[in-house]
């Protein structure tokens, strides 16, 4: 049987170092904060809110909403941005994505201050990523995978790791942060030929395909460690993931559980990411 890679475990351990740098802050009167902003009333994007929030009052972190119905248009958008990277006293920013359609995504995004941009959406954040460069921060749910991997010690040096998944969100940001781990890397994706066989050489999978269990048993092997990214609602309308859980556990060494996993992990990197850009503002 696997050992299991909760989140809560994680999560415990990264909120109190959270609370040390709140602490910090609150020693020179600064209080981090971020900014949400929302557009529609997307239930995933409310959940995700809703978590975030609840996380941010539990660390001390103040936050701020701007919310815009589904119709706003591209200006009142771009200066609903504007007016968050102008405030002094808020130090990070989550946009939720997809933006709707008739909205141009990259324009809007980009409008972000990359010093604000704490989940990872802006060009210059993911450049600073594939450079190894400090310019913004990491997406939080590709940081995740990472901060779990080091908590339960399992080192990448020297380890074949594989992505299934190609997005900026996680697969193409975990992939870069994994090599900089010294890891060998491959990123697969449901069009790759012959995925049994390249997920089987991994010591090391990362299953963020975002299909409810794509991989499966004849996928694995003995001894492997699975970070499944996956969030997604079976038939029964349970919350599952990209692995086939159950079969999977049987087989692997270590494997995240969803739910219990990734996600709870992430919301918390969410946090850490605007204490860190105040504790920057602050020293800067």
């Amino acid at each position: 049987m696997a050992q299991i890679l909760l989140g809560k475990e994680v999560t415990a351990s990264l909120n109190e170092e959270i609370k040390e740098k709140v602490n910090k802050l609150k020693e020179h009167h600064v209080t981090p904060k971020l900014g949400i902003i929302r557009i529609g009333e997307r239930q995933d994007d409310i959940a995700y809110e809703r978590n975030a929030v609840k996380r941010c009052e539990t660390l001390s972190v103040a936050y701020e909403k701007f919310l815009l119905p589904e119709d706003a248009t591209e200006d009142i958008v771009i200066d609903t941005i504007q007016k968050v990277n102008q405030a002094e006293d808020i130090h990070g920013v989550l946009i939720f994505r997809p933006l709707p359609h008739h909205l141009d995504e990259e324009k809007i995004l980009n409008t972000l201050a990359v010093e604000k941009d704490v989940d990872g959406i802006t060009n210059l954040s993911m450049a600073g990523i594939f450079a190894g460069k400090e310019m913004g921060y990491a997406p939080c749910t590709a940081s995740a995978c990472i901060r779990i991997l080091d908590h339960y010690g399992i080192t990448c040096t020297g380890k074949k790791a594989v992505v299934v998944g190609r997005s900026l969100v996680v697969g193409k940001p975990v992939a870069m942060m994994l090599l900089k781990k010294n890891a060998t890397v491959t990123i697969c994706h449901t069009k790759t030929q012959n995925l049994e066989k390249e997920v089987q050489a991994a010591d090391i999978v990362i299953a963020a395909a975002g299909s409810a269990g794509f991989i499966k048993k004849e996928h694995l092997r003995p001894g492997q460690v699975v970070i499944d990214v996956g969030i997604n609602v079976d038939e029964e309308g349970n919350l599952c993931g990209d692995v086939a859980f159950d079969e999977a556990e049987p087989i692997v060494e270590a494997i995240t559980p969803v739910p219990r996993g990734v996600g709870g992990v992430t919301t918390s990197i969410l946090v850490e990411h605007v204490v860190n850009a105040a504790l920057l503002k602050m020293e800067a």
